[in-house]
């Protein structure tokens, strides 16, 4: 399992780890257990593709696989001169290979190989035959970096490739591979590496380098790497050499940043009992010890989620990246606390981790976090105060407030209004009123639905904004100016009018006797019919009584409704259907 040194190498020269134990074949590649299979079996048919292309994340073994790949198709020895998936021993050609340094397997980086006149080279090189080895390979690393000429110039040598040629690509960005490539080629998509797989290759390895790791410490490191085994072997090696050949969880909390597990699961229980001075206490507690505020969100995050998962899935207890510590105490949670509470907190803990991030001053930023978290933890869904609401139990709401009705649950509303919330709350917008009915408008409202229908929105602005109505008649209009206008408004308000009716239009300027008060614009009479609705929604006992739960709600839009089965309130449907989202807070 562990690469041989090269030839030149000094005996004593240090490794680091993750290049000492680089898998060799096959058998040492963990957690790609469907892609080996798949291999294995096309080697077996004898249905080896000329063109593979390994995607994935960072550090999951896209490069080390390609190469692991290339010895398999060159494997010999004295008495096998086949392509072998399995490999016991070294073959001819297999030192060089995975040491990087055989003549017939050419690695190229594309980051740094982009153009067309370095893919030239390859479709010029690949006509001849290998030098010593049964196939000649080309490993192409972040091969989405290649030029589209760079692309286009390969396709057809990886189309129909010479048969003693191979291509194997990795990326990490796989949607930037032209289709036309992909098409040509045979996909694997290499996964994260599982937490348990990851903690029992490290411990194999801690055997073999004979040091002193926690187990806590183990989980500690395979967490923080993300799936990726390179990261997981850099982090072990760093707290190996962070604690001098002991490597403890706390040690390698403190190199790394990271939040006490323990003190974070302290931090969850505060601020889900609405305990925010023992959250901040506690916050501050792993702030002074060097935790960075981006890792305690994140971690208090991740512990929502094991809580959540504990509460709907009973084998998530069986998890052994988890302590005793988390198993424990994330069931005694999963038995109290809701998944609304918990679906609640991840939002807003997601949410609030960018905001750290972005911050200026992240230390603020979390602290505003858990204050909100805190004092969202104990407040009610829109769907339960509606329920609330339709059996009359809501605190304020009253008896009777919302009936139910053969056809379903109706507001007994004021009868013109209909509610129609968002879950951010109520809220109250005029609707439109005018229709054009004839050649040439009735109203003044129908000449300004008349501007919409043409699309002329500084127009329309300036009628519902700086025109006050005098008199009306078809084809007369008597306006006063309102506030800063244009000069020549009233020209071209009729000029418009006649290239739109084709009928003469006379705009005339009046004037008020004294003491007589100008007439209203028509943003002015919305404004005075939303401010009279609002205030009849807002006297009614159900609307009152979720304005009373929820501190703060708006009523952002009133509707008009033809009759009592039209008010039903469409929150009621609206706030049991519908997830609830961060922005309700």
């Amino acid at each position: 399992m562990t690469e041989p040194l090269s030839a030149d190498s000094p005996k004593d020269a240090y490794r680091v780890l993750a290049r000492k134990y680089r898998p060799q074949s096959f058998e040492d590649v963990i957690g790609q257990e469907p892609m080996v299979r798949t291999l294995r079996n096309a080697f077996s048919a004898n249905r080896i593709h000329q063109a593979y292309i390994f995607t994935g994340v960072r550090g999951v073994g896209k490069t080390t696989t390609a190469r692991i790949l290339a010895r398999a198709l060159n494997f010999e020895t004295a008495d096998i001169h086949t392509p072998q998936i399995d490999m016991p021993v070294l073959g001819a050609h297999c030192e060089a290979i995975m040491e990087s340094r055989h003549v017939d397997v050419i690695e190229m980086d594309a980051a740094s190989n982009t153009s067309i006149d370095d893919i030239r080279e390859i479709i010029e090189a690949a006509r001849y035959k290998p030098v010593s080895a049964r196939t000649k390979v080309y490993i192409i690393d972040e091969v989405h970096m290649l030029s589209k000429a760079a692309f286009n110039g390969l396709l057809k040598t990886l189309e129909e490739p010479p048969p003693h040629v191979k291509f194997l690509f990795a990326t990490t960005e796989i949607r930037k591979v032209p289709v036309t490539v992909l098409s040509r080629c045979q996909r694997f998509d290499l996964r994260r590496i599982e937490a348990p797989d990851m903690i029992a290759y490290l411990e194999r390895i801690i055997a073999k380098e004979d040091v002193v790791v926690e187990a806590e410490a183990l989980a500690v490191i395979a967490r923080a790497s993300e799936g990726s085994m390179r990261d997981a072997l850099s982090l072990l090696d760093q707290a190996i050499a962070h604690g001098n050949g002991r490597v403890e969880a706390e040690e390698v909390r403190a190199s790394l940043g990271l939040a006490d597990r323990t003190r974070v699961i302290d931090l969850f229980e505060a601020v889900m009992g609405g305990d925010i001075g023992a959250a901040l206490a506690d916050f501050s507690n792993q702030y002074d010890s060097g935790a960075d505020p981006a890792a305690i969100i994140t971690d208090l995050a991740d512990f929502v989620h094991v809580v959540t998962r504990l509460k709907l899935v009973p084998d998530a207890a069986k998890d052994t990246a988890l302590s005793e510590n988390e198993k424990q105490r994330g069931l005694e949670a999963a038995k109290t606390v809701p998944i609304r509470a918990l679906s609640m907190a991840w939002q807003i803990l997601l949410k609030g981790l960018g905001a750290v991030q972005s911050a200026a001053r992240p230390r603020a930023a979390a602290e505003m976090v858990l204050v909100r978290l805190a004092y969202a933890a104990d407040l009610p869904s829109p769907a339960d105060t509606i329920r609330d609401i339709r059996n009359g139990t809501l605190p304020g709401g009253g008896g009777g407030s919302v009936q139910p009705t053969g056809g379903g649950t109706q507001a007994i509303a004021p009868p013109a209004p209909r509610l129609v919330a968002s879950q951010g709350g109520p809220v109250a917008r005029a609707e439109p009123r005018a229709q054009l009915s004839s050649p040439l408008p009735a109203t003044f409202e129908a000449v300004v639905a008349l501007a919409e229908a043409h699309r002329d929105i500084r127009l329309v602005t300036a009628l519902q904004r700086q025109i006050r109505v005098v008199s009306f008649e078809a084809g007369r209009i008597e306006i006063l100016l309102s506030g800063a206008t244009e000069p020549d408004l009233a020209n071209r308000l009729s000029k418009a009018l006649r290239d739109w009716t084709g009928s003469p239009w006379v705009i005339s300027l009046g004037r008020l006797a004294p003491g007589v008060e100008p007439p209203p614009t028509l943003h002015e009479q919305r404004e005075a019919m939303r401010a009279e609705d609002e205030r009849g929604v807002r006297s009614h006992p159900a609307i009152r009584a979720l304005l009373e739960a929820f501190p703060g709600a708006e009523i952002t839009e009133i509707r008009e409704a033809s009759g009592k089965a039209e008010a039903e309130t469409e929150i009621v449907e609206g706030a049991l259907d519908a997830p609830f989202t961060d922005d309700d807070l």
